[in-house]
This record gives structure tokens, C-alpha cells and sequence, in this order.
């Protein structure tokens, strides 16, 4: 599988940044809109995007490279590579929700609504995103077989023969949760439909969504994180997704009509 989408005079670029600008951008786009709809300013949105994207990715590598500093602390220029693949959707995630809490107080925003805002697309970027593993070939799984791919129905043929590498059929994990991820995605805008859902339930609901994905495909990858003999992801997974029930049970012990994301009586006017 060729990593490069274009290449001109030397100057190449990779699919897998590609699909994470796509990922982004597509984001970008829907959260604009929805944005609009709580009147809140295109001028405060796109600075909180730019920072949350910029320091999400920022926290993605480091995620990466502390957990594989023993490699490294050796190879300190390849740090900055991250065309190269190794950027971790939790240090993203865990930097990213810091910049939204702390700007949205900054302009009297509520960061659990900008929150739930961007939850569906937040899991239908990383659907896309996660097609630049596949390009990279990497966040594979076990060794299997071709007919075992065959086999399942729901994996493509290209799909199946671009994860034989050098000659051995391996899991397309990548797909599987690329899979979850939209599936998530069109079950939140589903749930943000309902009369009731309450400010925080919907990125609630992400956290719990993505992370019972996210242990179980784990288990089946062979390039994990490590934190001693636990796979780093699933600890990870499992704490965000205590969280994300905690919030949603929080929300839902509240008076019926109290902090409604459906409600005009919610919306915030930004004065940026």
C-alpha cells in the first residue's frame, strides 16, 4: 500500500495527514452550523477550534511519544514526524477537552453544550482518520487468513488485500473501529433528536460509545501502548467511560426541564 497520496519533485505527501485533514475539516464544518443554531459567533468558534485542534494534536504526539520515549529518547528529530503516523486519540482527546472548558468559561460559553456540539462529528472525524492506518499500514491487529476476512461479509476486498503485509493477513482493526466510530456518529444525532436530552448527556454518550469500542478492538491490536503488561488504551478507555456514564447519570438526576439542549432557553449569546 503506497503511504504517499501525492508526490511532486521530491515533496510528498501521505494519506494518512490527508484523511486527518478531511476528518477535521468535515468536523469543522457541521460544528459551524450547529453552532449557529445557539447563536454563538463564527469568529469565537473558529478560534476555538484552530486551539483545540492544534493543542489536541500537540497532545496526541506527546501521549505517543512519552509512552515510547525508550525509542525516543534516541531518535529525538523524529519527534516532529508526525506524517509518520503516531499521534494517540486520548492524549487528543484529554488535551483538546482542556482548551474547550477552559475558553468556553473564558467568554461565558457553556463547555458542556460546545461539548455536545461536537461529539457526532468528533466520531465521524475519527472514522475518516482512521483510513490513514490503513495507508500507513499500521493499527493492525493479529496475524489471520484470507478466508477468515472473506469469511466476516462486512470487510471489503480491498481492504482485506491491503492488510497483507509481506505476506501475512492481519486483523483491519482500523476498519473496525472506523466502523464503530460511524455508527456512534449516527447514534448521537439520534439521541440529540429526543424532547429531553440534557447538556453533557451527548458527549457522555461519546465517551462510553467510543471507549467500550476501543477496549475491545484494542485487545486485538499488536502495536498498543503499553503501561507495564496492560495495554495503555484500555486503561485509558475504561476511566473515560466511568466519566462519561458519571455525566450522563448526573444529567438525568436533574428537574425534567433543567439544562435542556434542546431548548431555546439555553442558548448562548457570545459577545466575542
Amino acid at each position: 500500500m503506497n503511504p504517499y497520496a501525492i508526490q511532486f519533485l521530491g515533496i510528498g505527501i501521505k494519506w494518512y495527514s490527508l484523511f486527518i485533514l478531511i476528518g477535521i475539516v468535515i468536523a469543522w464544518i457541521f460544528v459551524q452550523s450547529d453552532a449557529k443554531k445557539f447563536g454563538i459567533q463564527k469568529d469565537f468558534l473558529t478560534n476555538l477550534i484552530f486551539w483545540a485542534v492544534i493543542v489536541g494534536i500537540i497532545g496526541a504526539r506527546a501521549y505517543y511519544v512519552i509512552f515510547k520515549w525508550e525509542y525516543y529518547s534516541t531518535h529525538l528529530n523524529e519527534i516532529w514526524h508526525i506524517w509518520e503516523g503516531g499521534l494517540a486519540i486520548h492524549g487528543g482527546l484529554i488535551t483538546g477537552a482542556i482548551v474547550v472548558i477552559f475558553y468556553c468559561r473564558k467568554y461565558k460559553v457553556s463547555p458542556l453544550r460546545m461539548m455536545d456540539i461536537a461529539a457526532p462529528y468528533l466520531l465521524f472525524a475519527q472514522a475518516i482518520g482512521r483510513w490513514g492506518n490503513f495507508f500507513n499500514g499500521e493499527a493492525y491487529g493479529v496475524a489471520t487468513t484470507y478466508h477468515k476476512l472473506k469469511a466476516m461479509k462486512i470487510i471489503p476486498e480491498f481492504v482485506i488485500y491491503g492488510m497483507n503485509i509481506d505476506g501475512v493477513y492481519y486483523t483491519p482493526t482500523f476498519y473496525y473501529e472506523s466502523l464503530w466510530c460511524l455508527l456512534g456518529f449516527i447514534i448521537i444525532l439520534l439521541i440529540r433528536k429526543l424532547k429531553y436530552i440534557r447538556l453533557g448527556q451527548q458527549i457522555g454518550t461519546y465517551l462510553m460509545w467510543y471507549s467500550i469500542g476501543r477496549f475491545f478492538i484494542e485487545s486485538l491490536r499488536t502495536d498498543s501502548l503499553m503501561i507495564g503488561y496492560f495495554k495503555a488504551a484500555q486503561i485509558a478507555s475504561i476511566i473515560l467511560f466511568v466519566i462519561g456514564l458519571v455525566m450522563v447519570l448526573l444529567q438525568m438526576r436533574k428537574p425534567k426541564l433543567e439544562m435542556l439542549y434542546n431548548t431555546e432557553e439555553q442558548i448562548e449569546i457570545v459577545n466575542f
